[in-house]
């Protein structure tokens, strides 16, 4: 990890691919990752760690099913949100948006249960970001 600060602006300027996260930095177990995003995600799991969002630029919606039930939050630019361990949650975003998250070091994007994967979402741990 750089011993620099960061821009995160530059950062999110070196690459175009949407729903395949860079990691910025890692804070002890948690990478530090942002991502473009535009339409939909899949529905799936992290059984055993929560995941952090904070909506940089644009919109972003999660749905979520919890208690047998399914319900949506919105995050405007400058909103955070932790979805917990174990719950089931498809992020959306009809206009695009930059998201950071923090996720536990290893963590799939598409996490330990989920949709089929279609071809715009990547299935991976996250990608080293190019300094």
């Amino acid at each position: 990890m750089s011993s620099e600060p960061i821009s995160l602006d530059q950062a999110l300027a070196s690459f175009d691919a949407l729903w395949s996260p860079r990691i910025v930095t890692r804070v002890n177990d948690y990478d530090v990752r942002i991502a473009k995003v535009k339409g939909e995600h899949i529905w799936h799991v992290h059984e055993d760690t929560d995941e952090f969002f904070l909506v940089i630029d644009g919109e972003l919606r999660i749905g979520l099913r919890e208690d047998g039930r399914e319900r949506s939050v919105t995050l405007p630019t400058g909103s955070a949100f932790t979805v917990p361990r174990g719950t089931e949650h498809k992020p959306y975003s009809a206009d695009g948006a930059s998201i950071m998250m923090f996720e536990l070091t290893g963590t799939l994007t598409v996490g330990d249960r989920h949709d089929a994967i279609p071809d715009h979402v990547d299935s991976t741990t996250g990608h080293a970001l190019e300094r």
